[in-house]
């Protein structure tokens, strides 16, 4: 599926044959392609083209990308944010993320699955504009504005806890949110992390048909959780956990 109205994004990485082939592959399906090699030049294309989304290289030769998602949050711009890293290292997304990334995707990557990362780091990005507060995904339903969960069309009772998990997943659906950010945004910043599990595991006995197999609350070993939407769907090769944690 293509994208129209040009949608402009940026690729930042120091490698010429990487930024050729994302450049290629990327128009293809309709979006304006903009390239940065260094820091300085991406942070300076930001603020001159303003871009959508920017897919994010870590290792650059002037800064390390890192620096670039603080500096781009700290001024605080709303830009989609993937980083695209040969580091695998778990250390290493939770920080990009604590920073403001909306996407971690390791080289070597799938083209169908960084679209699709795309299409829900843009969908991310309208909700925190203010899209209609309304998620669907499968048979779960969740109306922000209403406070109301439904599977299969029944609905499911929810302590405050679990709302407050849920609500947050939702506002940022199919974004990877760290333990760390979950447990801030519920709990504050002391608690142990095997609370948010047992939440999580409670959420997942009252949402998933398969408790121990989730389709809709997915875990990222040692990193966080995501709420799966239809544009992750062919996405599922990533990495990402479906089982329980």
């Amino acid at each position: 599926m293509t994208v129209h109205g040009s949608i402009p994004l940026l690729i930042v990485d120091d490698e010429p044959p990487i930024r050729r082939f994302l450049r290629t592959s990327l128009a293809a399906q309709g979006y304006r392609i903009l390239e940065a090699g260094t820091a300085r030049a991406a942070l300076d294309v930001i603020a001159r083209e303003s871009p959508e989304v920017v897919l994010l290289d870590l290792g650059l030769p002037d800064q390390d990308g890192l620096e670039v998602i603080r500096r781009l949050r700290a001024a605080g711009s709303k830009v989609a944010i993937i980083v695209l890293s040969s580091r695998g290292d778990e250390a290493g997304k939770v920080e990009a993320l604590d920073l403001g990334a909306d996407d971690y995707v390791t080289k070597p990557f799938g083209m169908a699955e960084l679209v699709a990362r795309i299409r829900t780091a843009l969908r991310h990005r309208v909700q925190r504009q203010g899209a209609e507060p309304l998620f669907r995904h499968g048979d779960l339903t969740v109306d922000l504005t209403r406070r109301l969960v439904t599977v299969r069309g029944a609905e499911v009772k929810l302590s405050n806890k679990e709302w407050d998990i849920l609500r947050l997943l939702v506002l940022h659906a199919g974004q990877v949110l760290t333990h760390r950010m979950i447990m801030q945004e519920v709990w504050g910043p002391k608690v142990d992390v095997q609370y948010l599990r047992i939440y999580v595991r409670q959420l997942r006995q009252k949402l998933e048909e398969q408790p121990d197999q989730p389709r809709h609350i997915l875990t990222e070993t040692g990193v966080g959780y995501r709420l799966q939407t239809d544009a992750d769907m062919s996405a599922d090769g990533s990495g990402l956990r479906t089982e329980a944690e």
